[in-house]
């Protein structure tokens, strides 16, 4: 199984989601990109994916550009931009899905609040790619 997840920066959901899937699934290939790349993941990311044995610090957002002319099972946008600019895949695409969740790195307030919402997206993404293991493997 080949499974490409997007997201506008690939520096937070993406990358959550990308973690968490190859956790559930070690032998599928899981891969994550940005419509418009990060200079890096997201430091919150990866200290909240730490804290439940996740490790990202070898992730680096790439280019969605990079996997366009590659075939696909899956292609799995997990923001609301990259699923309204997600591109043309010249490789085959088995099946093209949306799972939203909100931009923890757009949220204001005090440390706590902040990082409880990176939880917070973290446990709903979580959530949802065990989910959509389940109902793949």
């Amino acid at each position: 199984m080949r499974v490409l997840i997007l997201c506008t920066g690939n520096s937070c959901r993406s990358q959550m989601a990308h973690g968490f899937l190859q956790s559930f699934a070690p032998d599928w290939e899981v891969c994550s990109a940005g419509t418009r790349p990060a200079q890096q993941v997201n430091p919150r990311a990866a200290e909240v994916m730490q804290e439940v044995g996740i490790d990202l610090s070898s992730h680096t957002p790439k280019s969605v550009e990079v996997y366009l002319s590659e075939a696909w099972d899956y292609v799995i946008t997990v923001c609301g931009g990259a699923n309204e600019s997600c591109p043309v895949f010249r490789g085959k695409v088995g099946k093209r899905l949306h799972i939203g969740f909100d931009d923890p790195s757009e949220v204001v307030g005090s440390n706590d609040y902040v990082m409880s919402e990176f939880r917070r997206v973290r446990d709903e993404i979580k959530q949802a790619f065990s989910a959509f293991y389940l109902d793949n493997r």
